[in-house]
């Protein structure tokens, strides 16, 4: 059975301690048990670990770079076991999030209060931007993405899929008409985005085919939030996810118009995240405790 580990152990009190005598007396072994497990390691590595005199002892060149290693090593698996044995709340450490502003503020921020309860030293450092980050550079742990993935060396868990919806306020309809069909569009505010990613173009369906209708309106922005607000406020039309407007639209502050026109109009959401297996494990708690969570919360 291989027992690097205990053997490490060994040796690391062999020379804390000073002696083979006491390393035995603290560990309850034989002073010549002790002599004959170092002599087996160095046996096998092929190098002296120990100078040996009557008075003391003393690291070779290869001692010390075995003790140092060894030391980082042990105090590693002496964590581990630790977290192990005080569960989520050994778990300790910064976890950087990245997502768009509608989609942070509405489904992450609402999970936080409970995933603190349970890992109680973890700090989540969140930035809410509809624009694109680069996890290398941004140093971000986990970023939630909604729309298409370019090609990455990332690790991408799907949570759903967002419908694309067009909206307005009654008090905007009521001044302005309800639209009955894409080409009413012409005669309409449409709110729109300002980055880089963004168009001032609607893909809708029409007739079986989809339509880029080209849109302007009195406002662009850089997140759905902000979009979302000011059709509420009676601005004008906004495309935006379902899970923007559901709450609204469950209080009647925005009516659903033109629903034909962006059926199937859906894109992916995923979180993305460096590292693969090899995830540190307060990554891995927080993507364990929110992935069936936003999975719900995209359900509606």
């Amino acid at each position: 059975m291989d027992n690097r580990a205990g053997e490490m152990q060994v040796f690391l009190q062999v020379v804390d301690s000073g002696s083979f005598s006491e390393a035995a007396r603290m560990m309850r072994m034989t002073p010549s048990t002790v002599s004959k497990l170092i002599g087996r390691v160095e046996e096998r590595l092929g190098v002296r670990l120990l100078e040996r005199s009557t008075r003391r002892l003393s690291l070779t060149d290869e001692g010390r770079v075995y003790y140092e290693r060894s030391r980082v090593l042990i105090a590693g698996m002496d964590e581990i076991e630790r977290e192990v044995a005080q569960g989520s709340a050994g778990l300790a450490g910064r976890v950087r999030v990245s997502s768009s502003v509608g989609f942070g503020q509405l489904g992450i921020e609402p999970l936080l209060a409970g995933f603190w309860a349970k890992f109680p030293r973890i700090t989540i450092d969140l930035s809410l931007s509809d624009e694109i980050v680069d996890l290398y550079l941004d140093r971000t742990d986990v970023a939630f993405r909604v729309g298409p993935l370019q090609d990455s060396g990332m690790t991408a868990i799907r949570l759903g899929s967002a419908k694309r919806m067009i909206v307005a306020a009654p008090s905007y309809l009521a001044e302005r008409g309800t639209p009955a069909g894409i080409d009413d569009l012409a005669d309409h505010a449409c709110l729109g985005f300002n980055f880089r990613r963004a168009n001032a173009v609607w893909p809708l369906r029409d007739s079986g085919r989809i339509v880029d209708r080209i849109v302007e309106g009195p406002l662009i922005a850089n997140n759905g939030e902000t979009v979302r607000r000011m059709a509420v406020a009676g601005l004008g039309l906004a495309r935006i996810g379902e899970f923007h407007a559901r709450e609204d639209l469950r209080a009647g502050r925005l009516i659903e118009v033109l629903p034909a026109a962006t059926e199937g109009d859906t894109e992916d959401v995923h979180a993305l995240f460096l590292g693969g297996e090899r995830v540190p494990n307060r990554v891995r708690a927080f993507l364990d405790f929110v992935t069936p969570q936003l999975r719900a919360f995209l359900a509606g």
